[in-house]
């Protein structure tokens, strides 16, 4: 199996980060190969599929840098940087900034890694100088005809995800928010995290950052920029990436009102008041009014999970939602 050995120090460091560009280059892997893990992603597909073709056909050679960089055992490295944390107190890095690291790649490291990917030589027509360029040309293409105009409510999305996990990361500690994660992935205990079941060498990350990137399609990879820091890229939870598509039952919304029905068809698991906002895209008043009434009403409970209150719903609660459909 693949490992990591992860210090203290490393621990203590570890962040999760929400990142434009890992957002961009997964959705950029769901156009490439064109396949869609659940309803919601499989709409998204065939609403920008045809145009992503289009652009492949218009520029062919762009079109073969990105099908070599996303091989399918291997994904070139400098298509997937690892995030660079924003100090506290600043704001995260933008889309634009991000991808200017994939723009200022070495042309001979481009061509290594490519060639890395497709485990053999690269065909002729990669023998150039500007593969970086029309790789971080795709990957701007797909940001701002397919990513941006939804990244509002993605990043809410993924801001949700990283609340849940620290939630679970104060209550059981590193197993409980780490284990499902991704496939493959798992706390083995003694410092060694589980990247995946495959036959590589183990790693020793000394003193490097550990990130944790949730995206909201359902791809996973590793990132690393050696010797400072590691990341792993992982799909967030189902329920979240399918937020706008969690069906609420016509008698239901009659009954209690749309609204308050759509927080209680999402506490099937347990939420935050932050990670309801975001997946209802109702303000925080709003928010916390449903819920106590859905408390006063014994439809809903709530328990602490380190600095997060996380409301699931009782089994009377249960009863209402699946008994009306």
């Amino acid at each position: 199996m693949g490992w990591w050995q992860v210090g203290a120090d490393t621990l203590a460091d570890s962040r999760f980060v929400v990142s434009p560009l890992a957002e961009t280059v997964a959705s950029l892997m769901v156009l490439e190969r064109a396949t869609a893990a659940h309803p919601g992603e499989r709409a998204w597909l065939e609403t920008h599929l045809p145009a992503y073709r289009r652009r492949a056909a218009g520029d062919p050679l762009s079109a073969l840098v990105i099908r070599s960089a996303l091989a399918p055992r291997w994904t070139a490295d400098f298509l997937t940087p690892a995030p660079v944390p924003a100090p506290p107190g600043q704001a995260p890095s933008a889309f634009a900034e991000e991808v200017a690291r994939i723009r200022a790649t070495p042309p001979a490291r481009a061509r290594a890694e490519l060639a890395e990917a497709l485990r053999g030589p690269l065909p002729a027509a990669l023998d150039r100088d500007d593969l970086a360029e029309r790789a971080a040309d795709t990957v701007e293409w797909v940001w701002t005809h397919t990513v941006l105009p939804d990244w509002p409510r993605r990043r809410r999305v993924l801001e949700a995800d990283v609340i849940a996990r620290a939630a679970q990361l104060g209550q059981g500690g590193w197993a409980e928010a780490l284990n499902g994660m991704r496939p493959g992935i798992r706390w083995l205990g003694g410092s060694r995290l589980q990247i995946n079941t495959h036959d590589n060498p183990p790693r020793e990350l000394g003193r490097a950052q550990l990130l944790f990137i949730p995206v909201t399609p359902h791809q996973c990879w590793v990132c690393w920029d050696v010797p400072h820091r590691y990341g792993v890229v992982y799909p967030c939870s189902g329920a979240l990436a399918e937020a706008d598509r969690v069906p609420v039952p016509g008698a239901l919304g009659a009954l209690i009102g749309p609204a308050r029905a759509a927080v209680l068809a999402l506490l099937a698991s347990p939420l935050s008041t932050t990670q309801l906002v975001a997946l209802t895209g109702q303000g925080l008043g709003s928010v916390g009014r449903h819920l106590r009434i859905l408390l006063d009403a014994g439809l809903v409970r709530r328990r602490r999970a380190g600095r997060s209150v996380l409301y699931f719903r009782t089994e009377a609660g249960d009863v209402l939602v699946h008994g009306a459909g």
